[in-house]
């Protein structure tokens, strides 16, 4: 198919590579413009569901994490994880 379309662009080497750089732009700006905004709707990218269909679990202190998040304190506790028994000095 390119080397088709490779014969069928006229002029020189720089004719058919000017050719094909706005042959290539034109189907990016086609897909771009036209044909993603038209498939966006059909495309289930902002259909997003995490849990049940209620978006709530079922599960009491499912969303409670075992670490601080806040960075302006610290845990109070530093545990550090013991070394592998085959790094025990």
């Amino acid at each position: 198919m390119y080397a088709w379309l490779w014969r069928k662009l006229p002029f020189g080497k720089w004719g058919k590579l000017g050719g094909s750089v706005a042959l290539i732009l034109a189907t990016a700006a086609l897909l771009w413009y036209v044909v993603f905004p038209w498939a966006e709707p059909i495309l289930p990218f902002d259909d997003v569901q995490v849990g049940d269909e209620s978006g709530y679990s079922d599960v009491p202190g499912d969303y409670d994490i075992p670490y601080a998040t806040d960075p302006t304190h610290p845990p109070s506790v530093k545990v550090s994880p013991s070394p592998s028994p085959s790094r025990k000095r």
